[in-house]
């Protein structure tokens, strides 16, 4: 499981708007990264690269899967895992009754 993020979304959203901004002042897109890393008090310019790959996925800019995409598999996933969960329940419990009613009755 995720750990939460120490830096709240707004920064996120800050920090990614900033490379896009100064990246044609720096010789390559990671100086831009570190440079704002460093003037946003963010611990490693590699939180703001993932930060701005992420971005560029949501955007339609990169392949691979978006935010709104991990979120919806990462849902279904958790819901996959609750109804097999029933399943096996529902099972075992079918099982046991059928062993009732395949057991002879005794008349008092």
């Amino acid at each position: 499981m995720a750990r939460p993020s120490p830096y709240p979304p707004e920064l996120r959203e800050r920090a990614v708007r900033m490379v896009a901004e100064i990246r044609p002042n720096y010789p390559t897109e990671w100086a831009a990264m570190k440079a704002v890393a460093a003037k946003l008090g963010i611990g490693a310019a590699e939180t703001v690269r993932t930060w701005v790959r992420k971005a560029e996925v949501d955007a339609g800019q990169r392949p691979g899967v978006t935010s709104e995409d991990a979120s919806e598999i990462k849902r279904l996933r958790a819901e996959n895992a609750e109804l097999r969960r029933a399943n096996e329940i529902l099972k075992a419990a079918s099982a046991f009754f059928a062993a009732e009613l395949d057991r002879p009755w005794k008349r008092s």
